[in-house]
């Protein structure tokens, strides 16, 4: 897993080159916004299981189709599956956020999805829509334990949301 300073580097060593202006800028950005990371990360981390379970709630009340006999959260498995999906993509999304680097998702949950999802009959629109709640119940975590502007909070959601809308064609 590669964060933005080892991203930055790597890029710069490929290239032959020293580190410019541009580069001292990423650089000084990810040291500065670094505990409003790991400070929102923690808020989250800490408040994880209900995060789940709030989102959860929401996405079954917006889409009761889901949790209905034939529905794909249908039964106590399929429930738990979903529920513990979720849970997945926000631990990951925790990771991107500390490492401001979205390579974490796409090496540990994208590469690989769109087969398990297609083989398991999973509908990616819900799945979707899970993500995005979860994102707005995360960065009000973030903002209730002191992160002053928490839209960075958004950016690992936007991109698993964003990855997986394009692979469902």
């Amino acid at each position: 897993m590669r964060d933005a300073v080892t991203t930055l580097i790597k890029n710069y060593d490929v290239a032959g080159k020293y580190f410019d202006r541009n580069a001292i800028d990423s650089l000084k950005s990810y040291f500065e916004t670094g505990t409003a990371r790991v400070q929102a990360a923690a808020a989250i981390n800490s408040n994880a299981a209900a995060i789940v379970k709030q989102a959860g709630s929401k996405l079954f009340e917006e889409l009761p189709e889901l949790i209905r006999p034939g529905g794909n959260a249908y039964t106590t498995r399929r429930y738990a599956a979903c529920l513990r999906d979720m849970d997945y993509y926000l631990r990951y999304a925790t990771y991107a956020l500390v490492a401001a680097n979205m390579n974490v998702l796409d090496e540990r949950v994208l590469q690989g999805l769109r087969e398990t999802y297609n083989s398991l009959g999973v509908p990616i629109s819900p799945t979707v829509r899970g993500i995005q709640i979860m994102k707005d119940i995360a960065r009000a975590q973030a903002v209730a334990a002191g992160v002053a502007n928490a839209a960075f909070v958004d950016e690992p959601f936007d991109y698993i949301t964003r990855e997986l809308s394009e692979i469902d064609i």
